[in-house]
């Protein structure tokens, strides 16, 4: 375990490398930067504005810049924020945090949701129950999530039920703190549901087709031959081995929810790392760029570790090896 952990460990120093240098190669070759717009203000000198871009290495070749920023990377700094006038790290970790949430309460919600209709649609199938959860599953797939992050916005506008964007209200600092608790969670309910909704519909259809398939598999017929339930065989047997292909798409399903995070953060007003990413790359900030595109990969890694461990664990044919 301790070798498998340690070689992932290895493998994510080079895809980090790689990510920031295409990143930050990317950011480069776009035309205008940051300072652009302070050449337009009068209060500015010209002499101060070269004093900042010497500082940030602006009018350097791609190489020696990118240089400088992976030495300070390396050491734990991952540069300066222009627009927001302080370190990457702290801005980042600030936000990541709102990302995380969303994240993780969307895919608790979808998996839990998901699952059980997945095994009734499955066990049922072509019933009325079967045919009324496709057709839910369906209109999930064809919602795009922009259309429905708009439309949860327009009932929380009629409606006053939820707020409309933000993580919490104004008056946040002078609340209790169970007040405090429960204000966050009203922020997070809406874009949680909409979040959710989006990976909902493809986990139910993959749980459905994978039962399916398994209770049509021969250790299934026998179990049933030789007298056990019919829950016993479907919730012991067939359940067991029809949940390890989903365990497997997990780590994908995460890199389809930090996505679709993006999304809903910024129509949403969620102020989490993709709001964050989009802001820094309307204002040409390169190096905040980078550092939200490295922690978004870092996060898709460590999904993608998480599924392979509760893979192994679910299935003891699998060795990590």
């Amino acid at each position: 375990m301790w070798q498998y952990i340690a070689k992932r460990i290895l493998h994510l120093i080079p895809l980090l490398f790689g990510v920031s240098l295409l990143t930050y190669m990317l950011m480069w070759m776009t035309p205008g930067s940051f300072y652009d717009n302070l050449k337009q203000n009068p209060q500015i000198s010209p002499e101060k504005i070269k004093e900042l871009e010497a500082k940030r290495h602006i009018n350097e070749p791609f190489y020696v810049a990118y240089s400088y920023w992976l030495l300070n990377a390396v050491k734990g700094d991952l540069g300066y924020s222009l627009a927001y006038k302080m370190d990457a790290s702290k801005l980042i970790s600030t936000r990541l945090l709102n990302t995380f949430l969303l994240s993780f309460f969307a895919t608790v919600l979808a998996w839990a949701i998901a699952i059980p209709m997945g095994i009734v649609a499955a066990v049922h199938k072509d019933s009325i129950a079967d045919r009324a959860l496709s057709s839910v599953a369906f209109m999930g797939l064809s919602i795009p999530e922009v259309l429905l992050a708009l439309l949860a916005l327009m009932l929380a506008a009629s409606t006053g039920w939820f707020p409309v964007g933000g993580s919490q209200s104004p008056m946040y600092d002078l609340m209790e703190p169970g007040e405090k608790f429960w204000n966050r969670v009203h922020h997070l309910i809406l874009p949680t549901l909409v979040l959710a909704a989006s990976s909902l519909a493809g986990i139910m259809r993959y749980m459905r087709s994978n039962l399916l398939d398994t209770l049509r598999a021969e250790f299934v017929t026998t179990a049933r031959a030789k007298g056990m339930a019919e829950g016993w065989v479907i919730y012991k047997h067939a359940l067991r081995n029809a949940i390890n292909p989903l365990l497997t798409i997990f780590g994908y399903s995460l890199a389809g929810l930090l996505s679709g995070a993006f999304i809903v953060e910024n129509v949403m007003a969620w102020p989490g790392l993709g709001r964050l990413t989009i802001e820094a790359i309307t204002s040409k900030d390169y190096e905040l760029v980078v550092a939200t595109v490295v922690m978004a990969t870092a996060l898709l890694v460590i999904g993608n570790f998480i599924a392979d461990l509760l893979l192994a664990w679910s299935d003891p044919r699998i060795r990590l090896k």
